[in-house]
Formats: structure tokens, sequence, C-alpha cells
């Protein structure tokens, strides 16, 4: 069985002896060290050690308590941590930066945490905010397939009960908006508007997706509706872009997360570098260019021209380095399963006239993948369907050796249909799988509704893949909690027999993380010459019920060797000043 160089099985138990810099010396001192942890190193040659040592930015030494404390001077700040868990700092290797910025006043209609609400039980919330909400305010809530399905929650139906609100409709996965004629008038939407190239807008009469020319229905889907997201988004004032931006960073570092790779479709280029600069995250951010189209039938490359810009690759850019200088572009070539825009390679159980579609035709993925050679950038595809993955995989052969493709680790993103008969080829281009642990909750009753019984069972591979020599990576694209995906990437709801162990999980969003991102020299594991990104967590993740997962937090963020979130130590200095309050009183 083939291995690459970010194999995630082989763990093994080695000997805590202390590993070091090169060079380390009395006169070199650690600037910390941690002492009595459980640290899981995601590095195979030695999995588990009980302390470490940090001098600057990088880890100097890791082994026993005794070697490591036998390295600190006096000025070594020493850090206990009474058996905590410490992992390498999570690195969310799918996430869109900004995804939740939309204008106006978000309205539940539905208690259940993945909504799939009824046209009427949308009415019927709409009615009552459309009283008490002034003129003009946007007005959106998630939607899943109930409304994506039904022919009757279109455009007319919302314009009976919102006629001056716009009114944005957003599918859960990503794929889909319905908005309503206030909502396109905003936008400057007509209803001879051509379709974006890469997506679409659905029209009366029409029975088959991008066909027809009858008045919009409202229905945006794929680079239409991504299009227009991202102009609303770009629309915000930038003070409500940075206070969302600091917000999430705060959250990132409770959650142990260090690096995050932004799918960057959430703002337009210059929007986007712009409140970068201006928030100056402590996290790392890797951008991944995400380009918009236009419906002129042109692809828009604004982003490698916003990345060649000479301020952005200055030495006091916003963003700390990741260690990995590749950049990436990302297109998005097909919809989801969940509604029907997967291209399969056989109809869909329940709608067997349909087989899904491509957003671009083979000849444009070709030329996409072309260019991406051109100018070495990692090609980044969201793949869901088998015959979108294998139209991939056969434009990969043709344009380029092997040896050209394994130099950008292409990356196929969920991969949701990569099946047993295209992963040898896969393996051979060298392709990384990022995968997202929460989208194994679609639910065996639908999956098994859209594919049919023996096809649901291919749905969704992970461990699968791991086992065919494939580097699997992890990101949310989603609740941004690394305990929720570590849930179910160690169960799997949709099919369990796909699980990973603990130690695979987390390495997959460590170690493997950095891997997809060529960043594995630097980051993704707890050894000497590595940066110090870690997280000391409040729980035993290795050992708790899988259902107390997510409850778990980070109790000391480090980036760099500088602690960028601290309840632990803070925590002690209180209870240690305790007694001295006491006999004051």
């Amino acid at each position: 069985m083939r291995r690459v160089g970010v194999a995630l099985l082989g763990l093994t138990v080695a000997v805590l002896a202390p590993r070091l810099v090169t060079g380390q010396t009395a006169r070199s001192a650690p600037d910390m060290v941690l002492l009595d942890g459980r640290i899981f190193t995601a590095d195979s040659s030695q999995p588990w050690a009980e302390a470490l040592a940090i001098r600057a930015d990088r880890i100097v030494a890791i082994g026993t308590n005794a070697d490591i404390a036998r390295l600190a001077g006096p000025q070594t700040r020493r850090i206990v941590l009474g058996r905590r868990v410490v992992v390498p700092g999570f690195n969310d290797a799918h996430i869109h930066l900004g995804a939740s910025l939309l204008p106006g006043v978000a309205f539940e209609t539905s208690a259940e945490p993945v909504p799939d609400p009824t046209l009427g039980q949308v009415l019927d919330s709409l009615t009552a905010l459309v009283r008490r909400t002034p003129r003009g305010t946007w007005l959106r809530t998630e939607i899943d397939a109930a409304i994506l399905d039904d022919q009757h929650a279109r455009r007319a139906a919302l314009d009976s009960v919102a006629p001056v609100h716009p009114v944005w409709l957003e599918a859960n996965t990503g794929h889909g908006v319905v908005v309503n004629t206030a909502a396109l008038r905003a936008l400057g939407i007509a209803d001879d508007a051509p379709d974006p190239i890469g997506g679409y807008y659905e029209r009366e009469g029409a029975r088959y997706p991008g066909r027809g020319s009858g008045r919009l229905t409202g229905l945006l889907h794929e680079y239409a509706g991504w299009n227009a997201a991202r102009t609303l988004r770009s629309r915000q004032p930038d003070s409500v872009l940075v206070a969302a931006l600091r917000a999430f960073s705060e959250r990132a570092l409770h959650a142990g997360i260090t690096s995050i790779q932004d799918m960057t479709n959430a703002l337009d280029p210059a929007t986007t570098l712009r409140v970068l600069r201006l928030t100056r995250l402590p996290i790392r951010v890797r951008i991944i260019s995400m380009p918009g189209t236009d419906n002129t039938g042109r692809l828009i490359a604004e982003w490698p021209d916003a990345l060649r810009d000479s301020a952005w690759r200055t030495a006091d850019r916003a963003l700390p380095a990741t260690g990995g200088e590749t950049p990436g572009t990302k297109w998005i070539l097909d919809g989801t399963g969940i509604e029907r825009l997967s291209l399969l390679r056989t109809p869909y159980a329940d709608r067997p006239e349909w087989q899904g579609m491509l957003n671009f035709p083979p000849d444009t993925i070709r030329a996409l993948l072309e260019e991406a050679l051109a100018i070495g950038a990692q090609p980044i595809l969201h793949t869901i369907g088998d015959s979108t993955i294998a139209v991939v995989l056969a434009a990969m052969e043709a344009v380029a050796p092997d040896s050209a493709w394994r130099r950008l680790r292409p990356r196929l993103e969920h991969a949701e249909w990569l099946t047993p008969d295209l992963r040898p080829l896969a393996v051979r281009l060298g392709v990384i799988v990022v995968q997202n642990p929460t989208h194994f909750t679609d639910g065996p009753e639908r999956m098994h509704a859209r594919f049919g019984d023996e096809r649901a069972r291919e749905y969704q591979p992970f461990r699968s893949l791991l086992l065919a020599g494939i580097p699997l990576a992890i990101g949310s694209d989603g609740p941004m909690d690394p305990f929720l995906n570590l849930q179910f990437a160690i169960t799997h709801p949709d099919n369990p027999t796909e699980a990973l162990t603990r130690e695979e999980a987390v390495t997959a969003y460590t170690r493997g993380s950095a891997y997809a991102e060529h960043a594995e020299q630097n980051k993704g594991t707890l050894a000497p010459r590595m940066l110090a990104d870690l997280a000391v967590l409040s729980r035993d993740i290795f050992k708790v019920a899988a259902d107390s997962l997510p409850g778990t937090v980070s109790v000391l963020t480090i980036i760099g060797g500088r602690i960028r979130y601290d309840a632990l130590t803070a925590h002690r200095a209180s209870q240690d000043a305790q007694p001295e309050k006491r006999a004051q009183n």
C-alpha cells in the first residue's frame, strides 16, 4: 500500500526520550516549559510525551518531565499542566471567514439544530417580523430541502407577505438561495439577467436548471447565489466586519484553533485584505483565492491579482506567517446531494430522470487546471459527485504528469463520492481529501432516498480513503467547533464503518491540515524546530465519551510561543491568591 509523507496511520508508542534542537545549551534556556502533561504530538516517531520546551516561536525539546525540567533556566516560565491533554493547535482546513456577515435581521422558523422549515413556517415567521421591522430591512433565515424542493416556496409566495422587505432564505448547505422581488431589486438582478457562469437563476416554466427565458422564480443556485451574497456582505461597514472577525478569533482561540484556511467567497478581495489588516488576527490565516464569476460568461481572476499586491506581502502584514507559501485557488464544480446538484454517474433514486450537473463544462475545468499549473497554484476543487470527481481526475491525468500534480498537492474538498474505483488514480496524482465531519449528519434516511440502499453505503468515505493511502485533512465548513467535528469523525453517524480512531482524527485535524497547505515542515506536530502552536484542553479527548467531546474547550492556547488565550494560569493565580486574601480580612 503506497504511503505519502503525511500518512496518518502507524502511530506507535515511543520511549519518552528527550528530543532537542541541535545546539541546545545551558546558555540558551527555553523561555517556557510545559510540564506534567499528556502531550499528543501527532508525530509518528514519538506520539506521546510528558513535557516540552519553547524558545521564541519554536519548540526546542520534548520528552519526560525530568529531562525538560533540567533545561529550564532562572528566567524560564514553568507551567504545570496537571496531566491535562495537549494537542497541536487545530488547523481548520476549510472555513469561510465572514460567511455569517449578511446584513439585516435573522429569524428562526424551527427549534431544530438543523432547521428544515416548510413554506408555511417561513411565511408565518415573516408575517410577524414584517409588522415590527422597518421597511427595507433584510430578513433572512436558514432553510433545507423542504423549501428547495417546494416549487411554491419561491419569490411570489415571499412577496405576498413581505413586499417591501428584501428576504433571503439560504440553504444550510451553502448551495441555494431563495429571494423575493425586493431582494432582486436591491441586488440589481433583472428578470432578463443572463445566468452567471457557474450558476443559474431558476426561471418560470424551465424544466431543467439553466434553461428557459421566463420570469425569475427567486431561486439562485451556485455562483448566482455566491456572487449575490458576496456583494451583500462587502457592503457592510468596516467597523461591523472588524468587530465580527475579532469575535471570531476569540472563539477560535477558546476552541484551540491556531490556524485557519479561508475559502474567500465571503467578501470581495479588496474588502477582505483591508479588513484583515485592520483586524490583525492573532491566529494564522491562509488566504485561499476563490474567484467569482460574472454574467457575461467570464471568470473573474481578481484574487490572484490581489494576492500579488506587494502591500500584502510586506513584513508588517496583518497575518502571522503560516509556513506554507504555495498559493491556492478554489473552484466549486458541483453542488451537494441534498439539492441533487452533485453530478452522479447514475441517476438519483428519487429523481430517476436526473443525474445532477457540473457548474463548469469539462473544457473549462481543464483550463482551470492548466492555469493552476502555469501559476504554481494548488488546485482546491469542491467536488461531490462521482462523475465530477472522475472528470477532474481524468483532466488532471491528461494535462500533466503525476509528478507535477504531486508537487502542487491538489485538494478535493468533501469528495463524498470518491468511490473505490477512482481511488488508485487519486493516490497516483497525490490528491488530498479535505473532509468536514459535521456533514456526516445528512441522515441515512435522506441518503438512502437520494441514492438507493446499495449506493448509500459508499457515500462519504473517510476511513477507507486513509486505508487507500489518500492524505486526509479536516475543516469545519460549518460550526467552528473542533470537538464537535471530532465527535462526528470518530462515530460517522451516516456510515459508522467509515469512522476514524481518535488519534487518526486529531492527526487529520493538525498534521493532515498542515500538509494540505504545504506547511507540515513548520506546524501540525509538536516536535523540535516546529512552531509552538498548541492547545491545552479541558478534557481528555482521547478517553471521554464521544458525546462529551463537544463540551471540551482549550484552557491555554499558544501560537508561535505566545500565550494567546489563558484560562489555566489565570485561574491558578486566582486560587493562589485566595489564602492571602482571607488572611488580610
